[in-house]
């Protein structure tokens, strides 16, 4: 008999991935923070290769556009990084003198800053504010007295006296040679991985190894086209948030309203703070030059509106299926980056990590950072369901139900999801890994779900109910559970996808002894038996009830229901042996037998009365 698996198994819908992947995680760790010293401790190297590269994303489309059309590589690459340099400082002049033009008319708003400086004070008087600000200042004047008089200069203690020596414009050239000599460097790194792009990938090839060049040729296409998608996808928010902001404050009437516009696009492409940062400049204008309240609190609440919409609807939509990167690990990524390379570690934040992902995702000791990090669920809608259940969690189970309808055939759900937890629920119970009331709270958890699911006009199929008076001539399906309760609940899922224009169903419900069985078939006369059990376990009962109703009614026809995860030729062959006409190892399987039993033991058509009116209208319960 095949070995049963595991339950449940954290697996995904994509490749499954271990936690550690390595036999020796603590090599591995040693290994991650090798790699992470050697980034902090060179980030003066790493930090201009990573701008090169990230730019090179940028600018690689352009370049190869211009190169298939037979400019040439080196004409491309000069013309597209002289046409970024142009536009770059395009954009900087102009934002620079709009900086100075704004900062030349600050004064002329000096009294309004005064006013909203005198109404800020304003606020602390009286109410609470004022009383916590008397407590605070006993509070210091006690201690005060406690740790004896403060020197007073010229008496105890002589005043210190500190020189300052006059700064000087030449005392920041050193930083600024610092900054051009990085930006250089950068744009040399960039020029020559756009000639050589083609070169270095083969490089790569060759480092990792010929033998793998079609795991080498994937990632780096993966990476090109994921962190290309998510600029381009943020590129579209960051742009229509921008020039909606701007349109709003320009309609406020706030000076320069086209430049924050601008500075917000630009500055919400780095996470979390840049956003922030840019609507602060237009609304401390706006408190500037407007005398009142009104404009600035609506240029606050337009941006608070904005952002709202971005990160609930656009962002997690846009960003997540992107960047393959869900939002807490970006967050956690962000944090990581910026400790490890300060204000450039914020920019490179989002693409650093998508090239981590995709490598993870093709190097198996880095397995676990998808899991960790990735935005693609690691279990499996049967593994959360039965999860949920077990942390007595009834209504998350149901919405895990919900989100799976969304994007799944309705009739797959009890052999994906429900059918799996009960025999998770029964393995884990014969291994003693979980108590009886847990198991008995899953088996009536998913019972409460089927009986709402029912109500669902696609698991429940309408039909005419009979004229009062008239018999139902359909026939008679009986269904039986072979041993315990949860048995009963599938049986519940089958009977919901029935076909029911061939047949009238009774559920016996409550297990039976075999006898009561037996003596309930002789009673009704079905014509179809089905008896139900979920797996593990549970065939002896099958193949004894099989095996005492085909000897009480030969011609009877008989399903067994043997649902388990994995299928076992022994088991069908031993329940056939027993007697039963069909061994089903699925919901959806009993339904096809069942409907293939109803067509043909459905009824013959009825013949006009007048042509022959002694022919019987009501046919026999087929055998």
């Amino acid at each position: 008999m095949a070995d049963r698996p595991q339950a449940p198994r954290p697996t995904g819908a994509g490749p499954r991935y271990s936690a550690m992947s390595s036999d020796h995680p603590l090599i591995t760790l040693g290994t991650i923070a090798l790699v992470v010293a050697c980034l902090y401790w060179g980030r003066a190297v790493f930090i201009p290769i990573a701008l090169a590269g990230l730019l090179t994303f940028l600018l690689s489309p352009l370049v190869n556009a211009l190169y298939y059309r037979r400019l040439g590589r080196p004409a491309a690459v000069l013309v597209v990084v002289f046409a970024a340099l142009c536009v770059a400082g395009t954009v900087g002049w102009a934002v620079t003198r709009q900086l100075g033009a704004l900062a030349s008319e600050l004064p002329r708003y000096r009294d309004n800053i005064h006013q909203r400086i005198a109404d800020i004070r304003g606020l602390g008087t009286g109410g609470s504010v004022q009383s916590v600000q008397q407590t605070l200042k006993e509070v210091v004047r006690e201690i005060e007295k406690g740790g004896g008089p403060p020197p007073k200069p010229g008496r105890d203690a002589p005043a210190p006296v500190t020189v300052e020596p006059p700064t000087s414009p030449l005392s920041h050239l050193p930083r600024l040679f610092d900054a051009l000599a990085a930006a250089g460097v950068v744009l040399v790194l960039v020029i020559f991985m756009l000639l050589e792009q083609h070169e270095l990938r083969d490089r790569l090839i060759r480092l990792i190894g010929p033998r793998r060049v079609t795991v080498t040729t994937r990632a780096l296409d993966e990476t090109e086209a994921r962190i290309s998608r998510y600029l381009l996808m943020q590129s579209i928010v960051n742009g229509s948030l921008g020039f909606t902001f701007g349109l709003v404050l320009f309609l406020l009437g706030v000076p320069y309203a086209a430049l924050w516009g601008f500075l917000l696009a630009a500055l919400r492409f780095i996470p979390y703070v840049g956003a922030p940062v840019a609507a602060l400049l237009p609304i401390t204008i706006a408190l500037a030059v407007f005398p009142g309240w009104t404009r600035p609190l609506a240029a606050f609440g337009a941006f608070v509106a904005l952002e709202c919409i971005a990160n609930v609807a656009l962002e997690p939509w846009l960003y997540g299926q992107s960047a393959g990167i869900s939002q807490v690990a970006l967050l956690v990524a962000v944090l990581f980056w910026t400790w490890l390379w300060g204000p450039i570690g914020l920019l490179l934040a989002t693409p650093l990590t998508v090239c981590l992902i995709v490598l993870s995702k093709h190097l198996p000791a880095l397995g676990f950072l998808i899991v960790l990090m990735g935005d693609e669920p690691v279990l499996e809608p049967r593994a959360r369901y039965y999860q949920r259940l077990l942390a007595r969690d009834q209504d998350g189970a149901a919405k895990i139900v919900e989100e799976y309808l969304k994007v799944n055939a309705p009739e797959t759900l009890y052999d994906e999801v429900l059918l799996p937890a009960l025999y998770y629920a029964n393995l884990d119970g014969q291994r003693d890994q979980i108590e009886a009331g847990d198991s008995e709270f899953v088996v009536e958890a998913t019972w409460d779900i089927l009986e709402e699911l029912t109500q669902n006009e696609r698991f429940v199929e309408e039909i005419a109910k009979p004229d009062a008076g008239k018999a139902d001539t359909r026939p008679l399906l009986l269904m039986c559970p072979a041993r315990d309760r949860a048995d009963e609940v599938a049986l519940g899922m089958l009977e919901d996808l029935v076909p029911v224009a061939h047949y009238r169903v009774e559920n016996v419900g409550v297990p039976l002894l075999t006898s009561e069985v037996t003596q309930l078939v002789a009673e009704r006369q079905p014509a179809v038996l089905c008896i139900g059990s979920v797996g593990p376990g549970g065939v002896s009962h099958i193949r004894h009830l099989c095996k005492r109703v085909r000897a009480r009614c030969p011609d009877l026809k008989l399903v067994a229901g043997r649902w388990a995860l994995e299928e076992d030729s022994d088991e069908r062959r031993e329940l056939t042996d027993a007697g039963a006409d069909r061994v089903a190892l699925s919901i959806l399987e009993s339904q096809r037998y069942l409907a293939e039993l109803g067509l043909l033991t459905a009824p013959p058509p009825r013949q006009p009365e007048e042509e022959n009116p002694s022919v019987s209208t009501a046919p026999a319960l087929p055998r």
